[in-house]
Formats: C-alpha cells, sequence, structure tokens
C-alpha cells in the first residue's frame, strides 16, 4: 500500500471564496494545497463586469497568508445584458479566464443570471472570438422539472443546442453528477469538459437522509443516485482528459445551513485534495490522480502545468466540528469523520 504520494502541485477549476471574513477565513485552506482557482462570481452584488473582478482579485491578494503563492483566475457573471465590449474588456485585463452562465435561479445568488440563452449572443459571439470558456451551472429551473432530472434536461434544452451553435466555443460542465452528463461530454465535439466535485463522487443522495436530514451535504446539483456516482468515476479511471479537479467548494455559516430554508453548498477547502486521494485510493486509481488533479485542467485552460510538488502521506486525521468563519461557525465535509490522506508538505 501506498504510504507517500508526491503529485505535481493541483489547481482547483471550480471555487467559491466569498468575500469580507468569509474569504479571509477560507482563502488559507485553498491556498495550501492549491496554485490556482478558478473563483467564482456570484458574491452578492455578482462580479458582473471587469472592473468588478479586477477589484474582487485585489481583495483575495490582500486577502493571502505571508509567504502565500496563490493565483486567483477570475471569472465574469454573465446576465441578459453583458454585451461583446464588456467580454473584450475582460479579454483584455489579462486576468479573466471564463464566464460564468448561472440559469436565473439556479443556485446561490443566481437571482441576476441569465432567464434565455439567446439573450447572450453578443457576449457568446465576443467568447467565441476571444477564446474565452463559457462556465456552465448545468441546470433548468422549470418548476415542472423534477430536482433530480434538471441536469439531464438541460442538456437537452440548452447544452446540447448551444454546443452545435457554437461549435468554436470552449464549454466547461461544471460540477457534473449524472450518467447523463458524463455521456454527453465524453460523446462531445472538442472544446468541451466537465469538473467533478469530492461530494458528488463520494455521496449518492441517500447521504442525505441518513438518520435524518443532512443540511451539510446539500448542495446543487443535489447528489443524485448510487449508478450516477459510479458513472462520475468512470471516466477518471480511464484517465479522460475532459474530466477534471474542481471542488464547487461552497461555504456558508452553520446557521445558515441548518435553517428553515438552508442554503446549497458543501466546503470542502479544507482537505479538497486529500480527499479526491482517498477516492482515488479507494478505485484503486491512484496513479490517475495527478493527471485529474494537476494537468488536465489546466491543459484546457491553455496554462502552463505547476512544476512544484505537494505530498500527502497515508495516515488518518479527522477535521474539527467546525473552523470559526465570519462571526460563526462553518461545518466542513467530513467534520468530526476520518479521512484517510493527510497534507504532508506544499510550496510555501
Amino acid at each position: 500500500m501506498t504510504r507517500e504520494l508526491r503529485l505535481r502541485r493541483p489547481d482547483d477549476w471550480h471555487l467559491h471564496l466569498r468575500d469580507g471574513a468569509a474569504l479571509r477565513a477560507v482563502l488559507p485552506f485553498t491556498s495550501k494545497r492549491f496554485a490556482r482557482a478558478i473563483v467564482m462570481p456570484n458574491l452578492a452584488p455578482p462580479v458582473t463586469n471587469t472592473a468588478l473582478a479586477l477589484a474582487y482579485r485585489e481583495r483575495i491578494l490582500s486577502a493571502l497568508p505571508p509567504g502565500a503563492r496563490f493565483q486567483p483566475l477570475m471569472t465574469l457573471y454573465l446576465t441578459d445584458h453583458t454585451s461583446g465590449a464588456e467580454i473584450e474588456h475582460a479579454h483584455a485585463s489579462g486576468a479573466i479566464f471564463g464566464c460564468k452562465l448561472y440559469p436565473a435561479g439556479a443556485t446561490t445568488h443566481s437571482e441576476a443570471g441569465v432567464t434565455d440563452i439567446a439573450r447572450l449572443e453578443p457576449a457568446l459571439a465576443s467568447m467565441t472570438a476571444l477564446d474565452l470558456p463559457l462556465l456552465v451551472h448545468g441546470e433548468v429551473t422549470d418548476a415542472q422539472v423534477d430536482v433530480f432530472e434538471r441536469e439531464a434536461r438541460f442538456i437537452d434544452r440548452v447544452l446540447a443546442p448551444l454546443a452545435e451553435r457554437w461549435p468554436q466555443l470552449r464549454i466547461v460542465f461544471e460540477h457534473v453528477t449524472t450518467r447523463a452528463a458524463v455521456e454527453f461530454v465524453r460523446s462531445a465535439r472538442p472544446g468541451i469538459a466537465a469538473t467533478v466535485t469530492p461530494q458528488h463522487l463520494l455521496h449518492n443522495r441517500n447521504a442525505l437522509f441518513a438518520g435524518g436530514l443532512r443540511p451539510h451535504l446539500y448542495c446543487l446539483p443535489v447528489l443524485k443516485t448510487e449508478a450516477d456516482r459510479r458513472a462520475l468515476l468512470e471516466p477518471l479511471a480511464g484517465g479522460d482528459i475532459r474530466f477534471f479537479l474542481g471542488t464547487d467548494s461552497a461555504p456558508h455559516a452553520r446557521a445558515a445551513k441548518e435553517s428553515a430554508c438552508g442554503c446549497a453548498g458543501v466546503f470542502s477547502s479544507h482537505a479538497a485534495i486529500e480527499l479526491y486521494a482517498e477516492i482515488f485510493e479507494t478505485e484503486s486509481i491512484l496513479p490517475r490522480l495527478q493527471g485529474f488533479a494537476s494537468e488536465y485542467g489546466a491543459d484546457f485552460y491553455r496554462l502552463p502545468r505547476n512544476q512544484d510538488e505537494i505530498s500527502l502521506v497515508r495516515e488518518p486525521w479527522s477535521p474539527p466540528a467546525s473552523y470559526p468563519y465570519d462571526g460563526g461557525e462553518l461545518v466542513p465535509l467530513r467534520a468530526g469523520e476520518p479521512i484517510a490522506w493527510r497534507l504532508q508538505s506544499a510550496p510555501a
């Protein structure tokens, strides 16, 4: 059994960092493990233009622990009114690496998102011309569609026609959760990829109700069936370069999760690469982890692979029941429960 694992330093291609005190609470976990991260723009108010994205980037850099080496890769929040000119400004900034499509009402702070994909035509034209990727939260918001079917319906209604209409547009289908999503990406034209979270690899929807309602496992897209969970593992086992690491780590205070209308989001940044190592070891595919965590995403975003390394040791440890967070508490994934791998060393 492998006792120590050295990896090219990984990147997180889907991350929520929040802002202010919340940002300062969670950023050290990511900067310790990851060299770069695609930072989601769904703040309140959202990051809808280049000036807001650059200001947010400066706040992130200012919040880094002393000596930390970490690069935030910024994104724009698309709305019905995002112009082609704004996309040009974003690209010219050199700091914005994608544009995020939130269907209006799909998840946390998505109220200002896109109501009709047709309204994005000017933005999509500029993104295609400038080779700026589209990052997609892939769920329909039709109240008539079962919550467990919203990803599959999004593929049929929105994503497949979009990919066909814009054949040169690079698209990341974020936090995929179903066999339908895996099959779509694996059979798609070049330029389409997907991120996969630790929670969707670890759990099926039964975990939401194990011994009672488990609000800290509630996320969007919601956990799916065991067959869907197993389907997510198939391309990882095969080393498919179209699937790469994106935690979708999304912190919310305990009070916001354990409430009458709890927020969606799982916080995993405290142990993200360790949890992926555990998953890959359990599936006997540990040699595939470096490609998934450290190479395929960088290649898709046309960025250089990191040259430094991190070291993991197979030594069980348990995260605390909670971490301090913006005047309250933040309950992490696997709180109080053992994780098989521990981060031993990382670049300063």
